[in-house]
């Protein structure tokens, strides 16, 4: 495990996280709702050894990053502090002596999100794409995308049907809804049962959320999409399709996976990662690679 080893105060809440540093083009890392950085723990090495800067991090109510007593989980909170850590690591500041627009782009942070972790990045990109390079989403719901009627009566009653479910059950129920392989499964409950029932309600509200229909806009910054092929959470399965077919790009499927594909098949994610951070240009200071 990581030890996040970073704080950052902010108001109802510390965040925690950590750095690998050195000179690599950032990479952060943004994990899921009710779980913490450790789904992504068989990618930290791999994109370290391939010259990455890793910034990896609890979001607030989630794992090492308490909340105040008395405050609540809301997307709001959540999109400022993952904006504060960028300002915090100076991740998007323009390096001297790199002119011109495209190769400021390179120099900018590239957001890897799952889930919840995924909806804050698209959030950030969209209100200022200026401070990101690219954005690699995994099973995460469109957060500009259409939505039909029927998806849009999933949203709306999803936490009334989940505030019903008895706090014993919740974490087991998740985790098997979250994730294929037993390994998995296991992890994942471990990592739900840390989160109170109320905490974990207020965070599935704030990711419903996040979903704010915007017909016609295009993601401004490199674009990457991995889905795990056997999650069924939310309307994950059927949106990122057309996500990428609207945005004209490929949609990478891990077969024998679910919605913590990371954990499910880590192999074929750090693959896709990798080509996917290869295309979105050079790390600090080199040529872009080929995937």
């Amino acid at each position: 495990m990581v030890n996040l080893t970073e704080s950052l105060p902010r108001p109802g809440a510390t965040i925690r996280f950590a750095d690998s540093g050195g000179p690599g083009r950032p990479v952060v890392l943004s994990h899921g709702a009710g779980v913490d950085h450790t789904m992504f723990e068989p990618q930290l090495p791999v994109l370290r050894d391939a010259g990455y800067r890793v910034i990896v991090w609890d979001l607030r109510g989630h794992g090492a990053s308490a909340l105040d007593a008395g405050t609540r989980f809301t997307a709001d909170d959540a999109l400022d502090d993952l904006a504060a850590l960028l300002d915090r690591l100076g991740l998007d500041e323009h390096a001297p002596g790199i002119p011109g627009a495209d190769d400021l782009r390179r120099d900018r942070p590239v957001l890897v999100g799952h889930s919840l972790g995924g909806n804050l990045a698209q959030a950030l990109v969209r209100r200022a794409p200026e401070r990101v390079g690219g954005l690699v989403v995994l099973d995460s719901a469109w957060n500009a995308g259409p939505l039909g009627r029927l998806e849009r009566l999933a949203l709306h009653f999803a936490a009334p049907m989940l505030s019903a479910i008895p706090a014993s059950r919740l974490p087991g129920l998740m985790a098997r809804a979250s994730a294929v392989h037993p390994a998995a499964v296991a992890q994942s409950e471990a990592l739900f049962a840390r989160m109170p029932k109320e905490t974990f309600l207020d965070v599935w509200r704030a990711t419903v959320s996040l979903v704010d229909p915007q017909p016609g806009y295009r993601t401004p910054v490199p674009l990457g999409l991995i889905r795990g092929a056997e999650d069924r959470t939310g309307n994950i399965a059927t949106a990122m399709p057309r996500w990428a077919a609207a945005e004209g790009v490929p949609e990478h499927v891990v077969a024998d996976a679910g919605h913590i594909v990371t954990l499910d098949a880590p192999d074929a994610v750090n693959d896709i990662l990798l080509a996917l951070l290869a295309t979105m240009g050079a790390r600090t200071g080199e040529s872009p690679a080929t995937p």
